[in-house]
């Protein structure tokens, strides 16, 4: 018993430590978000609630049955033709079941089913696009995570360089061969490059926290992303706009949901018209009833009644509309309106679309050229800090020309990691598009 007391606290920690250092993939963020991000929640429900109505609409072609039972129970006077009261209490119960179905309406039952079909690939589409665009989000977010942790170790890089340098300066001025100008430049320059570091370590927790709060973590504190194998050296990947535009009006859902919300409507149009149509209605039922007068003794018993005037019915209702004020020419001048509408926001979607497709080529082209201008001022710096660390080591340059030097090569490691990252999410962006998934 005394040993369970130590070790279930041993392994509980164990468990809590390996569970607080668990590092998301991309995969695993986006799959976490369509499982508990509220918005799919919301979108998912509105595509069960249209699937109902589509099992509610294919469930009228069945005939509907009811059964009725009514007692009623009569009692006080009653006045015959010539004038006489005489008491008339007495009961009443009767039985019925009735059946009806539609054997025509114009074939109204049939587009109701497929417009409801129609309106459920709608709502899916609605689903996949919030799926889409979450992705987009959270691929957004995990490459700023990257980007910044990226700037942070350029910039834990250049402050163990400046303590390297104060080391050196404090042992230069110790034995006199520097003045101690140069001690307390050092240590000011080595304070500004900690400052750097400890700015870029909360730029990448805020960066986590993000797309921590993207994806609707409760325990944000202890969330971590996994590293993401990119590349030192980025190489162009050239794109086609009708290419991508092409492959993107084939699957994307904003495409795909408008289309199926046009056919929804040019059968609404069609529902219309069944309202100029007659409608034929049969029905057939069956029932009994049985009474008895409390004045009267010697009546038939309730079987016997039941048995006697058990009785059927048949019946066939033709409804022909002859005039309902002109709602009927209304309703179909308003479908055909609906339609319009989603026929022009068919061509709305598509327009979206292309110009984000035109906005993403034209900005990952863009990136590209910053990302390589920014490599070589990356290389240039670096060639005049190498240059300028012999000619400091020398004698010949102060140590302020000496961090300026390596201020210098810093930015331009910080713009080359930057202009990276940009160019490499609209790279996915447009993969995005063209394939429907980001890699």
């Amino acid at each position: 018993m005394k040993l369970y007391k130590y070790i279930f606290p041993i392994f509980f920690f164990s468990f809590s430590v390996a569970n607080a250092q668990k590092k998301w993939t991309l995969q695993e963020c986006i799959h976490y978000a369509f499982e508990h991000n509220l918005h799919i929640k919301q979108s998912r429900l509105e595509k069960t609630n249209q699937e109902n109505n589509l099992k509610t609409a294919k469930k009228e072609r069945i005939p509907s049955v009811s059964a009725t039972v009514s007692n009623m129970a009569s009692f006080g006077q009653n006045q015959d033709v010539f004038g006489n009261h005489r008491r008339n209490d007495n009961f009443n119960n009767s039985v019925n079941i009735g059946a009806n179905i539609t054997l025509y309406n114009g074939s109204r039952l049939e587009k109701q089913i497929q417009k409801s079909q129609y309106e459920v690939e709608a709502s899916a589409y609605d689903l996949e696009r919030i799926k889409s665009d979450i992705s987009l989000q959270i691929a957004q977010q995990y490459l700023n995570i990257l980007l910044n942790r990226e700037v942070e170790n350029i910039n834990k890089s250049a402050y163990e360089n400046a303590q390297k340098v104060y080391e050196k300066a404090e042992i230069t001025t110790r034995v006199g061969t520097t003045a101690q100008t140069v001690l307390a430049e050092a240590n000011a320059s080595m304070a500004r490059e900690y400052q750097n570091m400890k700015s870029a370590e909360v730029n990448t927790k805020n960066a986590l926290f993000s797309l921590a709060l993207l994806l609707q973590l409760e325990d944000y504190k202890n969330f971590d992303v996994a590293g993401w194998d990119v590349a030192e050296n980025v190489e162009k990947t050239d794109f086609s706009v009708s290419e991508i535009l092409e492959k993107a009006y084939s699957w994307h859902p904003q495409i795909k949901g408008a289309e199926a919300r046009i056919k929804a409507s040019e059968m609404q149009t069609k529902i219309a018209n069944t309202g100029f149509l007659p409608s034929i209605t049969a029905s057939a039922g069956v029932g009994t009833f049985y009474f008895n007068s409390f004045n009267n003794d010697g009546g038939r018993n309730f079987g016997q009644q039941y048995k006697d005037n058990f009785g059927q019915q048949i019946g066939l209702t033709v409804n022909i509309p002859i005039f309902n004020k002109g709602i009927t020419k209304i309703q179909v001048e308003q479908a055909k309106i609906n339609e319009d509408i989603a026929k022009n926001n068919l061509q709305q979607q598509k327009q979206e679309l292309l110009q984000n497709i035109q906005k993403a080529e034209y900005t990952a082209e863009n990136n590209f050229e910053v990302y390589k201008s920014a490599v070589e001022a990356e290389k240039s710096s670096k060639l005049a800090l190498d240059f300028m660390e012999k000619s400091y080591q020398a004698g010949r340059s102060s140590i302020y020309d000496l961090n300026t030097a390596r201020n210098n090569y810093v930015n331009a490691q910080g713009s080359a990691a930057q202009a990276k990252y940009n160019y490499l999410y609209q790279v996915k962006l447009l993969e995005f598009y063209a394939k429907g998934a980001i890699n």
